[in-house]
């Protein structure tokens, strides 16, 4: 059981994109075609996180050419990047399964509105690694 949790803890990274669901998001995927790797972008709104230790996975959703595309991506994969939050979403459900039957802009998500002192609050945290005496 114990070797389980090491391999667990191997394979999970260190500190995970923070993005929730209802964000659009930026997937940074590396694609391997014979001896060469490329990063391809797949860029749609996040509909499900589903939780679980290193099989943590979100699903983004993207309307290509009038047709809806969903795909499901491993959290903790190595393939991934990074994930770039393009616009935060207000939503008010864990689960966005409802926009699959929306059309046009009644599938548009509310941009989350930050306000700037919270924005500039943790901008300035992020940069302060060093301990406090």
């Amino acid at each position: 059981m114990n070797e389980i949790k090491a391999i667990d803890a191997a394979q999970m990274k260190a500190n995970p994109d923070n993005f929730k669901v209802g964000d659009t998001v930026k997937v940074h995927f590396k694609i391997i075609e014979g001896k060469t790797e490329r990063i391809q972008v797949y860029e749609g709104l996040v509909i499900a996180m589903k939780n679980g230790q290193v099989g943590k996975t979100f699903t983004v959703r993207k309307i290509s050419y009038g047709v809806g595309v969903e795909r499901v991506f491993p959290l903790h994969s190595p393939r991934i990047a990074k994930v770039e939050v393009m616009r935060p979403g207000k939503v008010r459900r864990a689960k966005l399964y409802y926009i699959r039957e929306k059309i046009g802009k009644g599938a548009k998500i509310k941009e989350l509105i930050i306000k700037k002192s919270a924005k500039h609050a943790a901008a300035a945290e992020a940069p302060q690694t060093g301990t406090q005496a």
